[in-house]
Parts: structure tokens; C-alpha cells; sequence
């Protein structure tokens, strides 16, 4: 029987959701002032170079009705959100020119306010461009850049578009889907872009910005770290309030509801991923996100799952009993794997590298597996391997502690240097035991700063007591019982 602690869940729910609350609807979000974004794009200003122009594509208008999300690429450089819009920056006249669809009346009518090309000196204003035009003259523009002769290149991002939900992997991996399907074979917008850029204006060569935006993301500015701990704030709360409504003989999917509850309450404009809510022997694919299957007494359940706030997102994974107790087994094989994840974290610092973290937390490692008692040789078989892997990838100086996380979930950028002020990733390494397909993760957003690390999604329960005392609580689903089709 759990306690009812009503008064907590009230304070959960309620009192942390204050962002980016506004009165009445603004068509340009307030999360940065436009000289962040004009800082940005002095940045590419500097990469390009005098003698070319960067041209990057807007998201296209989304099918059905589905809210529109700008591509994190366009979203970063202006911060402007509407579909079918292109931002030029002149490298020579340092000078940055957006070009809009033109004022749609009747669509107005039914929406609301949409930013425009008639919109001229607000969005000048907002997002600190130097020039807005309608989306019809960019080719005639582009045609001034080829007969001046001075512009030689343009720079656009080669990689997809990040989208709803989406990092570069899976986008890519989309990509792949459609050239094995025979009776698709669709390229990508991107490449299709290119392609009309090439043959309309063969005086240019084309070269690839992705490398250059992806850089600038890799550090994350102070105001950008703001909404990574307000999605990572979201994305805990979420877990804390599956925590408490989880009991055995409801379904993975209801612990979706849940947490979507959490984030939209709290300002999210969406997932930055598919809840991954894995029990028993489901967590042993590490992306199922099926979530149908009911929860029974005794299993291991795991949930991976963030929102998306203000294009920023969050990655955070915890692993609790169904039944609110660990049992023996969970108890030893998490035991012995949060000592070892515990002792990445304590590691994690500026100025040194990932290898050098995991060769010190490799020692802590080996200690741990000295002092553990396992109860089948095939539970020590598990946490042997898994050390020995993680000690085995200290040989390679690329290693890398997890991914980045920013605007997308697996974040973009290359850097396997020392650890900088402003870099912002998880660590997420799996114990695994096949014999019983048992699979055990945890993951925590890092914050490094100048003078160390901060773990911002910390104050989620990762401890057994505290996750058992935690799931004492009445949650959600206690308080609104499940609604039972007529089938079951």
C-alpha cells in the first residue's frame, strides 16, 4: 500500500512549470536576444570567409496538423519560425539577408499572427538580420552574387536537417530507408537543394557549413545552458512522478502519459526523442519503445525519455523495480554498476580528456569488482566484461565519455580534446548479462564549467533507498485509474 502524500505530488506538478510564460501569442520566441544570434553568425561571418555567401534552408511546411518546428541549423542562426524561409549571410558585407514567404491573409484568419516578408522592420528587430526580403527574389539575388564575380562559394549545410525529434543519425539513417526502398528512392532535401543550386548557378562551388555550424554548437553559451537545465528539469520530474505511479499490472505506455503530462504542463513544445520505457527483458534492446507490454511483479523496469524545450533538449535515464523493491538480483547487479557509474561522474572535469577520466575510473572499477560478492558466476561474468570493454577503450585517444546533448538529443560536433567550459553531454555505459538478457543503464546530464563539472539532472533519485522511498508516494496513475476498454 503506498502512502498518500497528495500535498507532494500538488507541489510536483505545479509549483516547478514557470517557462516562458507569456500573455497572449508572440510569432517569435524570447529565449534569446538577437545579438546572441548575431554573435553566431559573426562566427560564420569569420568561417567563411570575404569571397563567399552561406544559404541556409528553412523547415518546410509540416504535412497534416502538425505544429511547425524550425530546423535547429536555421533556429540557431536567427531564431525565425516559419516554413519555407532561406537565410543568407554575405561574408563580404558582413551582412545578413532573410528571406520570407509573403503575408498569407486567409491562413492569418485561422492561425494567427505569421512573421512575413511584409514583417520587414519587426523581424529586423527580433532576430537582428540586416535585410528581409520575399522568398521570390533569392534566385534574383543569387544571379547579382554570379554576375559580380567576387562571390565564389556557397557554403550550406550538406548533412539533413534536425528536425521534430530528430538527431543527424537517425536522420541519416532515414536517408538510407528511402534508397532501399525500390519504389522510393527519394534523395534527400538537402541534396536536392544542392543539386537546383548547382544547376542553376554553375558559376558557384558549393562547399559544406555543417562542419562550421556544428562547431559553434559544440560550446553552449550561458543562455543555452538555461534551457538545457529547464528541458533536463522537465525531463526528471518527469521520471520522479513515473517513480511513484509505477506499480505492477499497468502498461509501459501509461508511464508515457505521465511524463508527456510533466513536460506540456511545463512549457515543452514536444519530445526531443520516443519515450523508451523498457520492462523485464524489453530493456534489453536499448531503443525499444514499443510500450506495450503490461509490468508484472518482480521485473526491472527502465525509462529514457526528455522533452523538447524551446528547441533544446535533455537525455536522462533511470531504472527502478516494478513492485517499488529491489530485489536480490536487481539489488546486486545495480549495486555493483551504480558504484562504477558513480565513479565516471566523480572524474568528469575540465582541462583533461575523456581517456584520462576512464583510466582513472577504470582503478575505482577494478576496486569495486574486488570487493563484490555475486551470486552466479554469470553475474560476474557480466561485470568483469563490462569493465574490461570500458577499460579497453582507454586504449583509444578518440574515445568519448557518451554524446553531446543541445539542440538534438545526440548533439553534433567533434572534439576529443580536453574537456572544455560549456561542452554538455551524457554518459550512459550498459552493464549487460545475456544468459538472463538483464540490461542496466543509468545516464545523467554533465555541464562542464571553468572550474568543474556540474551534474544537472542530479537531484533525480539514482540511490536504491531513495528510489524506494520515492515510489512510496502515490503518483499519477493512483490518483486517475485507468479507463478499461470494454475488451479486457
Amino acid at each position: 500500500m503506498k502512502t498518500n502524500y497528495k500535498w507532494l505530488l500538488v507541489f510536483v506538478l505545479l509549483a516547478p512549470f514557470e517557462i516562458n510564460a507569456q500573455v497572449g501569442f508572440s510569432p517569435f520566441r524570447q529565449d534569446f536576444p538577437p545579438e546572441e544570434f548575431a554573435g553566431r553568425r559573426a562566427k560564420v561571418f569569420e568561417s567563411i570567409g570575404a569571397s563567399s555567401i552561406a544559404l541556409v534552408q528553412g523547415a518546410p511546411s509540416p504535412p497534416g496538423y502538425t505544429r511547425f518546428r524550425q530546423s535547429n541549423e536555421f533556429y540557431y542562426l536567427c531564431g525565425i519560425e516559419v516554413p519555407n524561409a532561406y537565410l543568407l549571410l554575405d561574408g563580404a558585407a558582413k551582412r545578413t539577408v532573410l528571406y520570407l514567404p509573403h503575408r498569407n491573409a486567409g491562413r492569418e484568419r485561422g492561425e494567427g499572427k505569421l512573421l512575413s516578408a511584409e514583417d520587414a522592420d519587426e523581424v529586423k528587430k527580433l532576430s537582428g538580420v540586416d535585410d528581409v526580403y520575399g522568398t521570390d527574389l533569392l534566385g534574383e539575388h543569387l544571379a547579382r552574387y554570379a554576375r559580380g564575380g567576387f562571390i565564389r562559394t556557397i557554403f550550406t549545410p550538406f548533412m539533413p536537417a534536425e528536425g521534430t525529434a530528430m538527431s543527424r543519425d537517425l536522420a541519416i539513417r532515414v536517408i538510407g530507408d528511402y534508397a532501399a526502398d525500390p519504389f522510393d528512392g527519394r534523395g534527400s532535401r538537402e541534396g536536392e537543394f544542392i543539386n537546383l543550386l548547382r544547376t542553376r548557378f554553375p558559376q558557384f562551388a558549393i562547399n559544406d557549413l555543417t562542419p562550421t555550424i556544428d562547431q559553434l554548437r559544440l560550446i553552449k553559451s550561458p543562455r543555452e545552458i538555461t534551457m538545457l537545465e529547464k528541458a533536463t528539469r522537465l525531463s526528471g520530474l518527469a521520471l520522479m512522478e513515473a517513480m511513484r505511479s509505477t506499480v505492477p499490472d499497468i502498461y509501459e505506455y501509461e508511464l508515457d502519459a505521465v511524463a508527456k503530462f510533466v513536460f506540456y504542463r511545463g512549457g515543452a513544445q514536444g519530445d526531443a526523442y520516443y519515450s523508451l520505457i523498457a520492462s523485464g527483458q524489453n530493456a534489453f534492446w536499448p531503443h525499444y519503445n514499443a510500450g506495450q507490454r503490461k509490468m508484472l511483479d518482480g521485473d526491472f523496469l527502465l525509462m529514457d525519455y526528455a522533452p523538447d524545450v524551446g528547441y533544446y533538449m535533455s537525455d536522462v535515464t533511470r531504472m527502478w523495480p516494478v513492485n517499488g523493491k529491489f530485489s536480490p538480483w536487481q539489488r546486486e547487479l545495480y549495486g555493483f554498476y551504480l558504484t562504477c557509474y558513480q565513479a565516471i561522474l566523480k572524474h568528469i572535469r575540465p582541462g583533461v580528456t575523456a581517456q584520462v577520466i576512464k583510466q582513472e575510473a577504470v582503478r575505482d572499477m577494478e576496486s569495486a569488482l574486488t570487493t563484490t560478492k555475486f551470486s552466479k558466476p554469470e553475474y560476474e561474468r557480466a561485470a568483469r566484461t563490462f569493465v574490461t570493454s570500458y577499460k579497453d577503450s582507454t586504449a583509444n585517444p578518440r574515445t568519448t565519455l557518451g554524446h553531446w546533448v543541445g539542440m538534438a538529443t545526440h548533439d553534433d560536433g567533434t572534439d576529443y580534446g580536453p574537456l572544455r567550459a560549456g561542452m554538455v553531454f551524457t554518459i550512459e555505459p550498459a552493464l549487460v548479462v545475456p544468459e538472463e538478457k538483464a540490461y542496466v543503464r543509468l545516464e545523467d546530464m554533465i555541464v562542464i564549467t571553468e572550474t568543474g563539472a556540474r551534474i544537472i539532472s542530479d537531484f533525480v533519485p539514482m540511490d536504491i533507498s531513495g528510489i524506494e522511498k520515492l515510489m512510496q508516494e502515490d503518483g499519477m496513475l493512483q490518483r486517475y485509474p485507468r479507463m478499461k476498454p470494454t475488451s479486457e
